[in-house]
């Protein structure tokens, strides 16, 4: 089974590229130049999907910085276990179900698979709390 780490790495890259479909729609809705001068915050794309999507990574970027944090410390502590490796990767997993439910807009779902990610947060730092007690 794969370290905490490689999810992490996994969930890094996602996030990172999350932005790329948005992009192309800006460029389809406005073409190249105006899509690559600064925007303005408050000229939202005309596709619903593309909006979503935008809320969407800038949610995963959120928890990106809780869940980063706990993995690298679980690192230093050297206190990995099969628990939080599962942990870990159903951060994964949740994270990109969160992303895709959210750009399709499936509501009740997307609630779901982000507090499935709460709770493999959750999960990593109380094993980093009872680990350094």
């Amino acid at each position: 089974m794969k370290n905490e780490i490689f999810w992490l790495t996994l969930t890094i890259m996602a996030t990172a590229i999350f932005w790329v479909p948005y992009i192309i729609n800006r460029i389809a809705e406005h073409k190249l130049i105006p899509a690559l001068r600064n925007p303005n915050r408050d000229t939202r794309p005309q596709s619903q999907w593309a909006n979503r999507m935008m809320y969407a990574h800038e949610n995963a970027v959120e928890n990106l910085v809780i869940f980063a944090p706990l993995v690298l410390c679980i690192q230093h502590l050297d206190i990995s276990t099969e628990t939080t490796v599962m942990a870990a990767m159903v951060f994964f997993i949740s994270r990109m179900s969160h992303f895709l439910l959210y750009t399709f807009g499936v509501p009740y779902l997307r609630t779901l698979a982000f507090f499935i990610s709460f709770i493999a947060q959750m999960i990593l730092g109380v094993h980093i709390l009872l680990a350094i007690q």
